[in-house]
């Protein structure tokens, strides 16, 4: 056991999250600038994303209907009535010098995920999985600021740039209650967030791009204590990995600041990859430093029921109900059935070639170890694959009734892959399937029987693992097309003869 999991006997963490998920619209969320990821610097700005006077905010319907996606994607309730608020405070990337956000009354709040979370090994390979609900305190609607550039320019040393392109960007942040115990636990949660996003549209979840960022919230207290202990944010997290480094570091520090006697002080702290370790950014504030007060220039934002009910009507099951869903009718493993439900588009496809093949267990197999691990390196998505789901069921079928061994399905498949060309095609194009002729493949056998006379000798002396060689050799003569089980039972019956 190490040093810190001994510490960790003593010590508790408790770690809430504040995600912010960019909503997958084309133009922001007050004015018409497009969203598009990597633009010209500034080139995405009007009068109203840089904060010009005079220039007022509109709020676009598609940010609305987005968020409530999101909403039902993570179970919160939807406020008939939410306020946009200005959140006051000065950046250099902020032009207006407050950001239109929302305070005491949100778009949603009391939701919750129940997923699967487990922690790792050494090696990261989960030790048990278990069910565990996280709490979700509120979801609201704001609009992203700017971002400023300290490095990357030949003169970073001694100037800062502003690109305002992100300025009104349209996100919601999602903030937990602080139910996470573990880094594992958050990183479990935030990858079923933005695959939930993902199921409904609501977020293109490209962390890369700045889409799904995270800060997390850590702090320790004495195990058994009911209060919490002071706690620090950790800043724009943007990879699942990071996530989970940087909350198991902040662990670790806050337990050796308060076992050498010092205080965790309250502040925003970021974290770097390069050197594995947080370091401040500023100290913390509160609500009241941000001074809130309701944007004058929007009305309340109101849900109807109808509204909500017109939308609900069109969500996609979501992953984690799909999930159980396919455990319990395929048959799949807990760590099967959530890689066939990574993404909306791997889970249709499973499920159209279940359907169309009665096999799901196959099913599973060719998508899983042929055509995921094909697909990204031939660069496309399998909704532009040229095996469709019947496709592949049909070569499912091929091997099913006996037309394809599994090692001329491979060759069929690749053929498939490249060509677009369907199994029944192929195999007509080699010359026909798998032989499984009983009188064929005897009469080959007694060829290559006569003509090893030595080996055959040998065998019937009591070297049985020439057994192979004799197999090889009818497999050769029939261009890998002979049914192995036929081909085993015919030399076993003649070679065994006497």
């Amino acid at each position: 056991m190490t040093e810190l999991a001994k510490l960790l006997e003593k010590y508790e963490p408790v770690i809430g999250l504040e995600i912010h998920a960019q909503l997958s619209t084309r133009t922001k969320i007050f004015c018409p600038c497009p969203t598009d990821f990597g633009a010209e610097p500034n080139a995405n700005t009007c009068a109203v994303c840089l904060g010009l006077p005079g220039a007022l905010p509109v709020l676009n319907q598609a940010v609305v209907e987005k968020a409530i996606f999101a909403a039902f994607a993570l179970n919160l309730r939807i406020n008939e009535v939410s306020v946009f608020s200005r959140k006051n405070y000065f950046y250099p990337d902020l032009p207006k010098g407050y950001q239109i956000s929302q305070y005491d009354q949100p778009f949603s709040v009391s939701g919750f995920v129940e997923i699967p979370t487990s922690e790792r090994d050494e090696t990261g390979r989960p030790t048990g999985w278990q069910l565990k609900r996280f709490r979700i305190q509120r979801m609201h609607i704001e609009e992203d600021a700017g971002k400023s550039l300290h490095e990357g320019m030949p003169d970073s040393a001694t100037t800062s740039y502003v690109n305002l392109n992100r300025s009104g960007v349209p996100l919601v942040e999602i903030v937990s209650e602080p139910d996470f115990r573990s880094s594992w636990e958050a990183y479990d949660y935030v990858q079923y967030l933005r695959r939930a996003l993902l199921y409904v549209d609501a977020c293109d979840g490209n962390m890369e791009e700045g889409s799904l960022r995270c800060d997390a919230n850590v702090s320790i207290r004495r195990r058994g204590s009911p209060t919490l202990g002071t706690r620090t944010e950790t800043k724009n997290l943007n990879s699942f990995r990071f996530i989970q480094r940087a909350i198991d570091y902040e662990i670790a520090r806050q337990v050796r600041v308060l076992e050498e006697g010092g205080r965790i002080v309250q502040e925003t702290r970021l974290w770097n990859e390069r050197e594995g370790r947080t370091y401040t950014m500023r100290s913390k504030e509160e609500a009241h430093d941000y001074r809130y007060f309701p944007e004058p220039d929007l009305p309340p934002l109101v849900i109807t029921a109808e509204t909500i009910a017109a939308l609900r009507a069109k969500t996609p099951e979501l992953p984690e109900p799909r999930r159980r869903r396919f455990a319990e009718s395929y048959g799949l493993s807990l760590e099967d059935s959530s890689l066939m439900t990574t993404t909306r588009e791997i889970a249709d496809f499973f499920e159209a070639c279940v359907e169309a093949s009665g096999n799901a267990r196959a099913a599973f197999n060719w998508i899983a170890n042929e055509l995921l691990a094909r697909v990204p390196a031939e660069k496309l998505s399998l909704s532009t694959s040229p095996v469709t789901p019947a496709a592949l069921a049909e070569l499912i079928a091929l091997i099913a009734d006996g037309t394809l061994s599994n090692k001329l399905a491979k060759d069929v498949f690749e053929r498939m892959l490249a060509t677009g060309k369907p199994a029944k095609a192929i195999v007509q194009e080699l010359g026909g399937g798998q032989v499984s002729d009983v009188g064929q493949i005897e009469a080959i056998a007694h060829e290559v029987i006569a003509g090893n006379p030595k080996q055959t000798a040998e065998y019937r002396a009591g070297k049985t693992p020439l057994f192979a060689f004799f197999v090889g050799q009818v497999m050769k003569a029939t261009k890998g097309k002979a049914n192995p089980q036929v081909v085993n039972d015919v030399l076993k019956r003649l070679l065994d003869a006497t």
